[in-house]
């Protein structure tokens, strides 16, 4: 069992920056794929981004967003910079020891799920 705890959340103005963490329970953190989703209200959760072996990110934060974590703290970081009032939305870290390149954005593949931290972008 991995329990995810985030923290960062807040209101900034657009161009402006957060950055989110997330930390994990358990003594396998470093096995794991962590990820970063986000859901705006009325919309399907998507992708943000992934850190894994390898990292990933969707489209839309691309060069504004950079995953990072640390597994001596068992903490997953998302810096956002230049942030966009489409950004606004609840940021949820998942976690997951299965998953591959070709799930890594699915929001089903990921067992483990914070209770999110909501972000949100004022024009």
């Amino acid at each position: 069992q991995v329990q995810l705890v985030e923290s960062g959340g807040g209101l900034v103005q657009a161009g402006g920056s957060l950055r989110l963490s997330c930390a994990a329970s358990g003594r396998t953190f470093s096995s794991y794929v962590m990820g970063w989703f986000r859901q705006a209200p009325g919309k399907e959760r998507e992708f943000v981004a992934a850190n894994g072996v390898r990292t990933y990110y969707a489209d839309s934060v691309k060069g504004r967003f950079t995953i990072s974590r640390d597994n001596a703290k068992n903490t997953v970081y998302l810096q956002m910079n230049s942030l966009k009032p489409e950004d606004t939305a609840v940021y949820y870290c998942a976690a997951d020891l299965a998953i591959t390149r070709a799930t890594v954005a699915e929001v089903d593949e990921y067992d483990y799920w914070g209770q999110g931290t909501q972000v949100t972008v004022s024009s």
